[in-house]
C-alpha cells in the first residue's frame, strides 16, 4: 500500500493517524499537518526567539557550569561559527578558553553583525 502514513515527527510513532486534515500521534498527543511534512528543517531558536543558522556568533545569557569540570562559562562569552544538531543541546561549539561542547540555545542570544 503506497499510502501509508508517516511516522510522528516528534516521537517516531509508527501509530499514527488522519483526523480531519491533521495527522495525530496518540502516543505522544502531536498534532501536524501533512503538506508542512517536508517543508523543511526544525527551526532552533536562542533564549528571546531570534532564529539561529549555521556559522552564526551567539552570546552566553546565564553563567554555565561544566559539566565533570569545575569550570564555568561565563556570562556574555562570545562563541563564533555555531553548528546546529539534534538533540538536546542542540548547538554544537567551541567556546573560548574553554574546548568543544555543546550548548543549548535557550541559553544563548544571537549576536547582530
Amino acid at each position: 500500500m503506497s499510502d501509508t502514513l508517516p511516522p510522528c515527527p516528534e516521537c517516531n510513532s509508527a501509530y499514527t493517524y488522519e483526523a480531519d486534515a491533521l495527522l495525530v500521534c496518540p502516543e505522544c498527543g502531536h498534532e501536524w499537518s501533512p503538506d508542512a511534512e517536508g517543508a523543511g528543517e526544525a527551526v532552533v531558536r536562542d533564549a528571546v526567539g531570534n532564529v539561529l543558522a549555521d556559522g552564526d556568533t551567539v552570546t552566553v545569557i546565564k553563567d554555565l557550569k561544566v559539566k565533570g569540570s569545575s569550570t564555568v562559562v561565563k556570562v556574555g562569552t562570545k562563541v563564533r561559527g555555531i553548528r546546529l544538531v539534534d538533540g538536546d543541546h542542540d548547538i554544537d561549539c567551541k567556546v573560548p578558553g574553554i574546548g568543544q561542547m555543546g550548548l543549548k540555545s535557550q541559553f544563548v542570544k544571537k549576536v547582530s553583525e
